[in-house]
């Protein structure tokens, strides 16, 4: 299975969402890192076929998905960042609602729904409404509506959004198990989640896809980059205007700051082994590099 994005581009007017997107996406786990406005659901509502491309296309298998209907509906699932749900209805009757939408038989759903309220961990709570559910329990049936259908491509924007570590760990595990032949794309700004999983990230700003590549590969992007300095807390605030300070934390009478820099920022800061959010930061900065 491969998933091929060609030059997709979108456009608000003068405004471009998503600057001329190359990438292929192969069975295994993709994070797609960046912050707000960055283009990151414009480019996954485009992956849906929900959104049209100003220009650019998507191939799954050679096919382009605007031309595939229903067969490429079929494979897909989605988590919008803010899905649509029915106050009144109970998480069981929602979800084989929304099974009934996607075409799924219905003794093929009830076993499905079953399965899935299990894996999500919301078994105990299937008959009571879901205007009832904190903000973790709706995201949590949201995630299982987007496995309802056993896709083979399953887009998630933001789905550990509300939930608390522990789900989150269950979320990840979860991902890592179906992933398998199957291809998923998640974003987060939560990085350790993409950390943790992801085969490969994907770092976009100002609608382009600035990075591919795996953890290991992005970390070594950001070695000798990642600096610590200890000052006092006057000076402190100084390093904080002056310079990408990615992390402080207090000492005693002194402050420990993590800098992002490409050369050494004064006499006594020390290397530190770079992590994927320091080179996250360090791509997002506006700071000249």
């Amino acid at each position: 299975m491969e998933l091929s994005v060609d030059r997709l581009t979108k456009h608000y007017g003068r405004k471009i969402a998503v600057d001329c997107v190359s990438t292929v996406l192969t069975p295994g786990v993709y994070g797609l890192l960046g912050e707000n406005g960055a283009g990151k659901t414009t480019f996954m509502r485009m992956l849906c076929a929900i959104l049209e491309s100003t220009s650019g296309e998507v191939f799954l298998d050679g096919r382009e998905i605007t031309s595939m209907g229903a067969d490429y509906r079929d494979v897909l699932g989605y988590l919008p960042q803010e899905f649509g749900y029915y106050p009144n209805y109970k998480a069981e009757e929602f979800l084989r609602y929304m099974a009934a939408l996607k075409g799924i038989p219905r003794d093929v759903a009830k076993k499905r729904v079953k399965e899935l309220l299990e894996i999500v961990d919301l078994s105990d709570v299937k008959g009571k409404r879901m205007k009832t559910f904190s903000g973790g329990m709706k995201q949590r049936v949201g995630i299982a509506q987007a496995l309802l259908n056993d896709p083979k491509l399953l887009i998630l924007d933001e789905p550990t959004a509300g939930l608390d570590p522990k789900e989150r760990v269950r979320f990840r595990n979860l991902i890592s198990d179906y992933a398998g032949d199957r291809i998923v794309l998640l974003s987060t700004h939560i990085v350790s989640d993409i950390e943790a999983i992801a085969d490969e990230v994907l770092l976009m700003k100002k609608g382009k896809v600035l990075i591919q590549g795996t953890v290991s590969e992005l970390t070594k992007k950001a070695a000798g980059k990642v600096w610590e300095l200890t000052v006092s807390p006057s000076e402190a605030k100084i390093w904080q205007e002056k310079a990408a300070v990615a992390n402080l934390r207090h000492e005693g009478e002194q402050v420990v700051l993590r800098i992002l820099s490409d050369v050494k920022p004064a006499e006594g800061a020390a290397h530190c082994e770079a992590g994927l959010e320091d080179l996250y930061l360090y791509s997002m900065r506006e700071y000249p590099k």
